[in-house]
């Protein structure tokens, strides 16, 4: 069986991963990570919940140069907040571990925040492409040193709109850096991009090239509009861990109060809410201290939570493929759940043309939510609010000491040949605080003035 070592990855790292119980490489990472370790460009189709992060994370972190301030050298695209944050919070410990640090920038937060962590320098950014354009536009940072991109979830920024802005990023990259693409789907945006930016790319296809619609149940249940909110309470309190999708952040908010009428411990998530707000909602539901999230379809991608067995199509997705990702938020990792419409009379022609491109045949029912499988949701006890740190939208606080790096030899640019990822054998050999670019890390950066607060953008 390969393991984590058997790959290249540090000795230090490896014990961090194993006290974090990962021990085994997931199918995508064994499969990955040696082609990105010898500076490969990569193209990799996976589902989400693969263990994509740590695929393409290790052997960022293993190949990463040290950072000046506002010179990220290495960088991670995401299509929404809640997936920089996602990837984020598991490169962070990594990342300090090898004596680096992390950084997510996105709309909806301060700019006084990103753009100090920016100023005091960060190896590794995560970033929304609309609020990294207008940071760059800023002239908050320069992308010339970048080493590594990396394009999460490619198919779903092709869908949002992002390919113009994402392309423009990546043009900004002057040092022709490895180029790293992993999607659900590679499908006609996404292979533009590998045509275009990639070099003799590795191809990697993990799973089904579809998401599966023959390990849910589904059922079509004709629904009056008054009933809605009465049928959605009896069907999760039935059906236990539930995601309900709206097509509005108004109708999130409605069926939200309605629900909670009822008792019923729930979330909401759209893109009207702030960040703090958004990060609370996703890990009260991910932590079971509530039962069920609300959600417009910015939910429906990219964002891994275990045990759902239910997705209600609250309002009608906009197309097939809309259905398909929201309903893969059930049944995953081998294990069954079901997925309803609610159908009012004349959205029948809609489920009929997805049902069709789905392949999927099933009647419009009455509703019959006495008949799902009874699964029983014990709440979690709220835990005890930990004291935010200072500067949130960063990895660690900056004033304090910084790890050693640890077997790290500032390698990492590509064209490097054999030495590329070689570690030092010895303690005499790693760096110290008195190494050039270790001091230029560790310098004060001077304080930025004259900053005002914006409104936060509304892009994701």
């Amino acid at each position: 069986m390969v393991r984590f070592s058997d790959l290249g990855i540090d000795p230090g790292l490896v014990r961090l991963l194993a006290s974090q119980g990962i021990t085994d490489p997931f199918e995508v990472q064994a499969a990955a990570i040696p082609s990105l370790m010898k500076g490969r460009d990569l193209c990799c189709r996976a589902p989400t919940g693969s263990g994509k992060t740590l695929a393409f994370g290790l052997p960022m972190i293993e190949r990463t140069k040290p950072a000046e301030s506002k010179r990220p050298t290495a960088l991670i695209l995401t299509p929404t907040r809640e997936l920089a944050e996602q990837i984020r919070n598991v490169l962070d410990p990594l990342a300090w571990e090898s004596g680096m640090k992390v950084l997510s920038v996105y709309g909806g937060t301060s700019y006084g925040k990103q753009l100090k962590g920016l100023d005091r320098g960060a190896e590794i950014l995560v970033a929304c492409p609309g609020r990294l354009i207008d940071l760059l536009k800023r002239k908050a940072l320069t992308l010339d040193d970048i080493g590594m991109v990396v394009l999460d979830e490619a198919d779903r920024m092709a869908d949002m709109g992002f390919m113009e802005p994402v392309c423009s990023i990546i043009e900004k990259c002057t040092s022709k850096p490895q180029m790293v693409l992993f999607s659900a789907t590679l499908d006609r945006d996404v292979a533009k991009l590998v045509k275009l930016y990639q070099d003799d790319p590795v191809r990697i296809e993990i799973g089904p090239k579809e998401i599966s619609m023959d390990s849910m149940d589904h059922k079509f249940w004709k629904v009056k509009p008054h009933k809605k909110t009465e049928i959605a309470v009896k069907s999760v309190r039935r059906a236990g861990r539930s995601i309900i999708f709206c097509r509005t952040r108004a109708g999130v908010d409605r069926l939200g109060g309605e629900m909670q009428l009822d008792s019923i411990p729930l979330s909401t998530l759209h893109g009207g809410l702030n960040q703090r707000q958004r990060d609370r909602a996703m890990n009260k539901f991910a932590s079971g201290r509530s039962m069920v999230l609300i959600a417009t379809d910015v939910a429906a991608r990219g964002i891994d939570v275990e045990g759902v067995n239910c997705v209600i199509h609250y309002d009608p997705p906009d197309d097939a493929k809309a259905y398909k990702h929201r309903s893969g938020r059930t049944a995953r990792a081998g294990h069954s759940g079901v997925v309803i419409s609610f159908i009012k009379g004349n959205e029948q022609r809609i489920y009929s043309r997805i049902q069709n491109q789905v392949g999927i045949k099933k009647r419009f029912t009455n509703p019959q939510p006495e008949d799902l499988k009874k699964n029983d949701f014990k709440i979690t006890k709220e835990e005890p609010r930990k004291t935010t740190r200072r500067n949130g939208n960063e990895s660690r606080n900056t004033d304090k000491p910084r790890r050693r790096n640890r077997g790290r030899s500032g390698k990492g640019r590509r064209g490097n040949g054999v030495g590329n990822g070689k570690k030092y054998q010895n303690s005499s050999s790693k760096p110290n605080k008195s190494s050039n670019n270790w001091n230029r890390r560790k310098k004060k950066r001077g304080q930025r003035s004259g900053s005002k607060k914006r409104k936060a953008d509304a892009r994701p």
